[in-house]
């Protein structure tokens, strides 16, 4: 059966991009027909300067919005990353394989340590070595598949060139992952600067829907989108950003094609009120149940835990491969 592994990272409230562009397909599709695996990456949100407490409490946050989203256990399992060390032991093994000149080509890296540099803090190792730390995270379960946007593409290709190498120079360890994208809003943008990914870390919030934001703010977001210069409304991404972002939102939420529902607008607010209300209903329902899931916090911890134990099982054995094939004597 194939595998599939992905994770969420816990550097702020999980928005609309987190939802269209991975959870949802998560919850419909890949759940439905894998051997699949989603955790809450911690490890990932200690690379910049962060408040331990509210890493912890937005790592629970994101596994409540995981299961209120439709994940079910009883299918896939859920888990945080940091509650399996399989995950560092076979990090450190793969930093021994990869290369200091690829990881500094990384362009997550580049964009994240120049602007660190810029406003006068210290770039962390972990933000060279974090992704690494993502090629473990997918090598020690012998992953097929990872479901991830556009701007995650290099890490899963480094991944594989550490699997590739890992494998020729030791021996067959590892499955060689590929990355797999939904087709449509696989990359939503910030709603008041259509030029930037709708990120859960930024600074403002303006342009961000988040998925516990209640219906009056959606709608508010929405309706102050940034638009485009002209009055047609048209599907284009390079010409026209704002309108095609908002187009691609609501192909999301309908099932429908951007192109399509482009010919059915001739104006921008009509666009904008039936984006919101498409917005508002798709997310009341996780809404909903996260309340549900918040008061019942046994469920959670119960749920983390079996993950947990499973995926420990899954990946122990793998990495416990990987220690002998590298020179490393058996515990």
């Amino acid at each position: 059966m194939t595998r599939i592994f992905s994770g969420i990272k816990p550097t702020g409230h999980l928005t609309l991009g987190n939802y269209l562009g991975a959870l949802r397909r998560w919850v419909e599709v890949d759940q439905h027909r894998a051997d699949a695996l989603f955790s809450v990456v911690d490890l990932h949100a200690l690379t910049v300067e962060h408040d331990p407490a509210r890493v912890r409490r937005l790592s629970r946050q994101a596994a409540t919005l995981m299961l209120a989203a439709g994940l079910d256990p009883a299918l896939c399992t859920v888990f945080v990353q940091s509650h399996v060390d399989e995950h560092t032991r076979l990090s450190y093994l793969l930093e021994c394989t990869a290369t200091d000149g690829e990881l500094r080509r990384m362009i997550q890296y580049k964009e994240k340590s120049a602007r660190a540099r810029a406003s006068g803090e210290s770039v962390r190792f972990s933000l060279l070595s974090y992704p690494v730390l993502m090629a473990a995270d997918i090598l020690a379960y012998r992953t097929d598949e990872v479901p991830v946007g556009e701007d995650q593409t290099q890490h899963v290709e480094l991944t594989r060139d550490l699997a590739l190498r890992f494998n020729q120079r030791y021996g067959h360890t590892f499955t060689v992952p590929r990355a797999t994208r939904p087709p449509v809003a696989a990359r939503v943008m910030d709603l008041q600067d259509p030029a930037s990914k709708m990120g859960k870390s930024h600074d403002s919030g303006a342009g961000i829907v988040y998925l516990l934001d209640d219906a009056d703010t959606v709608e508010k977001k929405i309706m102050r989108a940034v638009t485009d210069s002209g009055r047609d409304v048209a599907y284009d991404r390079e010409a026209r950003p704002g309108v095609s972002n908002l187009l691609e939102i609501l192909a999301a939420c309908t099932a429908r094609e951007p192109h399509e529902l482009a010919g059915a607008y001739d104006s921008y607010g009509a666009l904008k009120r039936d984006t919101a209300e498409a917005v508002v209903e798709l997310l009341r329902p996780v809404r909903e149940r996260h309340a549900v899931l918040a008061a019942e916090s046994g469920y959670v911890e119960q749920v983390l835990r079996e993950g947990a134990e499973r995926a420990r099982s899954l990946a122990r054995p793998v990495v416990d491969a990987a220690s002998r094939a590298i020179g490393l004597l058996p515990a």
